[in-house]
């Protein structure tokens, strides 16, 4: 099964490839990737480069089980697959075998996202990649998969090419024209979305059609629009909440699990859809997730969890009991949340709650979204700016959990104009171009992307730069430039623009590619800027902010000047000295006439919008 978690790569491969999974030790779920033993005498190790000095010497093979605690096709490989007496013999004469949680690993999940949950993918003892493969594989595949690789340990396809990356930071008209009509023709106009097998909310490519649409592009809006309505169907009608994603070319047939990543992303989607369209059952649907992970993915201290298993039972549809009504779901049980607090996880969620604050002026979302990131910075903080995954990490730091906490940071700071949350996004930006950089062969000069862990940790599972890590910070850091103006951060973004603006990246996909066009559109324009000058203090000040924020755009700079503050962080324009609080639009060297209450702000920015 496929989720895309994204860093959305991450969630999309995996939405169109696996299924939920569940394990049938416990304790793995809850340890990450611990060594165990199963009942059948398997005995599944951590995963360590070591193991293949170990490999060497035993004269056997590595065999990784990728899986994820909420999938159901890995429950079932577990019990049906792994504990077939056969498959256990071949397995226990000839490999040794690691068996992780890919939420618990981002360095390897990552890698290997395009096979879905599970993926199982097979080494020499040299490290090499000898077979990977896709899903759910049944006992009598397994055994003669296994068999063919001790009789011929040959890899099964050759490396790939060293791809030399694009030294522009930007898209090519060719390669820009090209990607603009597979964002078009990859929508599905009869059901909505892009993709036509499974169907869920592509947040990169609604995103980009709502800027479209704000240009004018009336058949943009209808893509976003027929993609926002489809998914209400994947709404959990009962808890609140967002399923994974629907088989079949509809939206009729989900998968039941509950990831994160598309709680918060569509938690944030659909706020936007209330804000730009102001249509109550969009604002409804946010509210909905808002609530499930309120009840289900809390923890005590206000961090959220990771996942809700779609199993009740693992390894068994659960397609009746998710049409039961909430006391008899509770009667049967509740299917398994994983506990894991992890910063990514977190700032996915903190990101949602910002942006349902901004858009309804609800005050109990901002703080939830603020409790839950002073616990991250508490538990999770790293020397140099950035955040650990887990409590302990057995690898890291990841790319992913500093990213997600800075564009948490920035949403925060938008949502508040609190200069806290702004430095804590700066500190996130500086721990990842210290730790994560993705130089070619050591020159600088070459950098293109980022890498999603740090480029020597290992030697096997060696980091690469991926597709949607580096759409997010691409986006996160050239925002944070047009925020701080700080030169630092215009380079982070321009640096993954030369990775994703190489033809060989931004073809990779064959039409989920808004991530890519609304990352080049952004970086090379001003965001939509309005400016409150006034005192916090003050009463009309705090209205005009509260109008500013619920502003029907997708790229903004929302600022508070307060000169009892002292300055901006980018005071690229100088205000009036007024006597009365006022808000002001500026850009592209033009500065609006100042709007003194939330009724000429409102016209001001109807007006501009349409600049």
């Amino acid at each position: 099964m496929m989720i895309k978690n994204f860093h959305r790569s991450f969630l999309l491969l995996m939405l169109i490839f696996a299924s939920p999974v569940l394990v049938t030790d416990p304790a793995l779920a809850n340890s990450g990737e611990n060594a165990h033993a199963s009942p059948n005498g398997l005995v599944w190790e951590k995963w360590d480069d070591k193991l293949f000095d170990r490999a060497k010497q035993e004269q056997k093979f590595v065999l990784l089980d990728l899986e994820a605690v909420w999938c159901h096709w890995c429950h079932v490989m577990d019990e049906k697959t792994y504990g077939d007496a056969d498959v256990a013999k071949l397995l226990k004469k000839k490999f040794i075998l690691v068996k992780v949680d890919q939420d618990s690993r981002p360095d390897l999940s990552h890698k290997y996202e395009d096979f879905g949950w599970p993926a199982t993918i097979i080494f020499n003892a040299n490290g090499d990649e000898l077979v990977k493969r896709q899903g759910y594989i049944p006992p009598e595949r397994m055994q003669k998969l296994l068999a063919a690789i001790i009789k011929d340990p040959t890899p099964e396809a050759a490396s790939k090419e060293d791809v030399t990356f694009r030294a522009e930071s930007s898209l090519s008209k060719e390669i820009k024209d090209e990607l603009e009509k597979k964002h078009v023709d990859g929508y599905d106009t009869k059901s909505g979305a892009w993709g036509f097998q499974q169907k869920f909310l592509d947040w990169d490519s609604v995103e980009h059609s709502m800027q479209l649409a704000l240009s004018g592009d009336k058949d943009a809006k209808a893509r976003v629009t027929g993609t926002l309505d489809g998914q209400l169907n994947l709404l959990d009608p009962v808890w609140g909440g967002v399923y994974q994603y629907s088989t079949g070319g509809d939206w009729q047939h989900p998968h039941y699990e509950k990831i994160m990543q598309m709680q918060g992303e569509n938690l944030r989607i659909y706020a936007l859809g209330s804000m730009l369209y102001k249509d109550e059952k969009y604002t409804k649907a946010a509210k909905s997730i808002a609530d499930y992970l309120d009840k289900f993915l809390t923890s005590p201290d206000g961090a959220f969890y990771t996942s809700q298993d779609a199993d009740l039972i693992p390894g068994q549809h659960s397609e009746d009991y998710f049409g039961l009504d909430d006391e008899a779901r509770r009667k049967r049980g509740i299917p398994r949340v994983d506990k894991h607090i992890y910063s990514r996880e977190n700032g996915w969620a903190i990101n949602g709650f910002a942006h349902i604050y901004m858009a309804t002026g609800e005050p109990s979302y901002l703080e939830r979204a603020t409790r839950a990131a002073e616990s991250i910075v508490k538990n999770r903080s790293l020397t140099g700016g950035g955040y650990s995954h887990d409590e302990r990490d057995n690898a890291g730091p990841f790319l992913g959990d500093s990213l997600s906490m800075g564009r948490a940071f920035l949403a925060l700071y938008e949502a508040t104009a609190d200069k806290k949350w702004l430095d804590r996004a700066q500190g996130c930006a500086d721990f990842i171009s210290n730790h994560f950089n993705n130089y070619t062969g050591g020159d600088k000069t070459k950098a293109a992307g980022y890498v999603t862990a740090d480029p020597d940790s290992s030697k096997v599972a060696k980091p690469v730069p991926l597709l949607d890590e580096n759409i997010m910070l691409a986006r996160f850091s050239n925002l944070l430039f047009q925020y701080t103006g700080k030169q630092e951060n215009q380079q982070i973004a321009k640096q993954c623009m030369r990775y994703l603006s190489t033809p060989a990246v931004a073809r990779t996909r064959r039409f989920m590619v808004g991530g890519i066009l609304i990352a080049d559109n952004q970086i090379s324009t001003v965001p939509f800027h309005i400016t409150i000058v006034g005192a916090k203090k003050d009463p009309r000040a705090q209205e005009l902010f509260s109008t500013a924020l619920r502003s029907p755009s997708v790229y903004r700079r929302i600022e508070w000047y307060d000169k009892a503050e002292g300055s901006l962080p980018n005071m690229d324009v100088e205000y009036p000295d007024l006597p009365k609080a006022a808000a002001f639009s500026c850009g592209n060297g033009v500065c609006s006439t100042p709007a003194y209450d939330a009724a000429a702000l409102t016209t001001l920015i109807e007006k501009r919008s349409k600049m």
